[in-house]
C-alpha cells in the first residue's frame, strides 16, 4: 500500500512538472514576417505606409510603395506576394531582441483562433491602421494573417487576452518609427 502511494504522488509530481512548463515556441525559419502594421488613407491623397516584422526580428518599413500585394478579405499572402513585399521594404537597422520576438510571436496561434468583434464606423478621413499576425503553411505556400486590431474610420478588435499587450507592443514600435 505504501509503494502505492509514493507512485501515485511520483505521477502526480511528474504531471505537474509537465503541466507547468512553459512551451518553447521557436520560430519557423521558413516563415519570413510574424507582423504587420499597415496604415491606408485616400482622404485628401493617397497614403500608404508600414513596416513588417520578419523571423528575425528585423524592421521593414515602406512608405507609398509603388507595387504592394494587399492581403485577401481573409487577411492571407501567398508565399510570392509576401516575398514581393519585403522587396519593396527597407530594412531600417532596427532590431528586435530575440526572446522579446518570441515572446509575442508565442501569443500569435491564440489571436489566430479567436474571433473578432464587428466593425465600428468611428470617423471619417482617418483612414484604416491594421495590426494583423501572420502564420505560414509550408502546406500551402500560404501567409494566414489575424487581424489583431483595426483602428481609423473603422475599428474592430480581436477578443483574445494577448490582443493588448501585442496591439501596445506594435504601437510602441511605430512611435519609434514615426520619430526618426
Amino acid at each position: 500500500m505504501k509503494t502505492f502511494f509514493i507512485y501515485i504522488i511520483f505521477v502526480l509530481l511528474i504531471a505537474y512538472t509537465i503541466s507547468g512548463c512553459k512551451k518553447n515556441v521557436v520560430i519557423n525559419e521558413k516563415q519570413a514576417i510574424l507582423f504587420q502594421v499597415d496604415y491606408v488613407n485616400y482622404a485628401w491623397g493617397y497614403k500608404h505606409n508600414g513596416f513588417l516584422v520578419d523571423n528575425q526580428g528585423n524592421i521593414l518599413t515602406y512608405k507609398n510603395p509603388q507595387v504592394w500585394n494587399f492581403t485577401d478579405k481573409d487577411f492571407n499572402l501567398s508565399e510570392s506576394q509576401v516575398r514581393d513585399n519585403i522587396g519593396n521594404c527597407l530594412n531600417i537597422g532596427k532590431k528586435i531582441p530575440k526572446e522579446e520576438l518570441k515572446k509575442y510571436a508565442n501569443h500569435i496561434k491564440n489571436i489566430s483562433s479567436s474571433k473578432v468583434t464587428a466593425l465600428k464606423n468611428v470617423s471619417a478621413d482617418a483612414g484604416s491602421i491594421e495590426y494583423i499576425c501572420y502564420q505560414f503553411s509550408e502546406k500551402t505556400g500560404i501567409y494566414k494573417g489575424t487581424l489583431i486590431k483595426m483602428e481609423g474610420d473603422f475599428t474592430c478588435e480581436n477578443l483574445n487576452f494577448f490582443t493588448k499587450k501585442v496591439t501596445i507592443w506594435l504601437k510602441n514600435i511605430n512611435d519609434t518609427l514615426e520619430k526618426k
